[in-house]
């Protein structure tokens, strides 16, 4: 057997090639990862961390979310991550935000089985001594997690290979695949199985399967940032600018009314698709983003005037200066058919793509639903409600 020859060959180490990599590893596969970066530097590092239930839409990517919380405690506690799990906060900043989450709680977080809680008055006076009670309310998503992307996706690619012996060939451009050959710049692999996680990437493998997808992809501005008062932030943050982004709530006939007063206020926010994140380093400082921008391909260059809405957003939101330590431009793969696809691109080869930011909410769920399939031991995962 030659020392390329393996059960499951995964090309990319991002978070969906880290999952189906776990996921096959997990049932005693030999798995290989190839990566054409000497690590990971996609969108999976570039991100929030936020792996979060209570924003996703009823449906698959809800089952999905779900069964990806519990994955990301098991990897967690395996793999030694700084995994916060006290959830998330979405603060509501005006009435019609307040409005829209108090119509979720009411409604569908009950009839979905959200674990959601509403915090107004005392409760939510009681949050950091204060420092958020110039907000209306809060929503506290008690299953939404938070990590630090850039730390952890090494630290899995070493939990990976140590504890399951999953080998990575980093450094290492996969030209081609045909069957169970696979081509790259470090030699050819053969394997029973392939699956391609190449990310926003859509020309170098697969380009005419691919192309079927009709995908887009997304730019977005990002920040790392230090409060000047400090605060010692354990939630993901969010606002209610989220509630006509994310697909729990955008959909409610609440949230047209933020949409109204969005364009009333701040045309600029709808313009450049900005919505406030906010989440924590285990080093004091917080990650704060973003906007949005979609096409065929993204330009290179951020707008200043941009991140000035972001920081103003985020002070306000959190109550105090920020010293900016970095800036830059996450990308990701986006507007396809559905949130995902799962494609049989040629015999014994798979392609999995993210058609949205939220790999890491659903990404660990989606790798082990994939495989699973690959071994016939389960239905192929699909974006469609059943």
């Amino acid at each position: 057997m030659s020392q390329h020859d393996c059960d499951l060959l995964v090309v990319g180490a991002g978070i969906l090639g880290l999952a189906h990599a776990w996921a096959g590893a997990r049932r005693g596969l030999r798995v290989k990862v190839c990566e054409r970066s000497q690590a990971p530097q996609g969108a999976s590092i570039r991100n929030f961390g936020q792996a979060l239930v209570t924003g996703q839409a009823p449906g698959p990517m809800l089952d999905l979310a779900r069964q990806s919380r519990g994955l990301w405690a098991e990897l967690g506690q395996a793999a030694g991550l700084q995994l916060k799990q006290q959830g998330s906060l979405l603060f509501a900043r005006s009435e019609a935000e307040q409005a829209l989450l108090e119509a979720f709680c009411a409604g569908r977080a009950q009839e979905q089985g959200y674990r959601v809680e509403l915090l107004r008055g005392a409760a939510l006076q009681g949050l950091y001594d204060g420092r958020f009670t110039h907000h209306r309310a809060a929503l506290h998503g008690l299953d939404d997690q938070q990590l630090y992307s850039r730390e952890a996706l090494p630290q899995i690619v070493d939990y990976l290979a140590r504890a399951h012996g999953v080998q990575f060939h980093f450094s290492t451009l996969v030209r081609d695949v045909e069957g169970g050959r696979v081509n790259t710049t470090a030699g050819t692999f053969r394997a029973t199985r392939v699956v391609v996680c190449s990310g926003h990437d859509y020309q170098t493998l697969l380009a005419e399967q691919l192309a079927v997808l009709q995908p887009q992809v997304c730019a977005l501005q990002m920040l790392r940032a230090r409060l000047q008062r400090p605060l010692a932030l354990q939630h993901a943050v969010l606002t209610g600018l989220s509630c006509v982004h994310y697909g729990a709530f955008a959909d409610l006939p609440e949230a047209e009314a933020i949409r109204v007063q969005i364009r009333r206020e701040q045309p600029e926010l709808e313009t450049h698709g900005i919505h406030l994140l906010a989440s924590p380093t285990p080093h004091g400082e917080l990650i704060i983003g973003d906007s949005h921008v979609y096409g065929g391909d993204v330009g290179p260059f951020n707008a200043e005037a941009i991140d000035r809405l972001l920081i103003e957003l985020a002070e306000h939101t959190l109550g105090g200066k920020l010293e900016v330590l970095e800036r830059w431009q996450g990308v990701y793969g986006a507007r396809g058919p559905g949130p995902f696809s799962v494609l049989a691109a040629a015999e014994g080869v798979t392609a999995v793509l993210m058609h949205t930011g939220l790999g890491m909410s659903v990404g660990l769920g989606l790798g082990e639903r994939t495989v699973a399939a690959l071994l016939g031991e389960g239905a192929w995962p699909t974006a469609q409600a059943a």
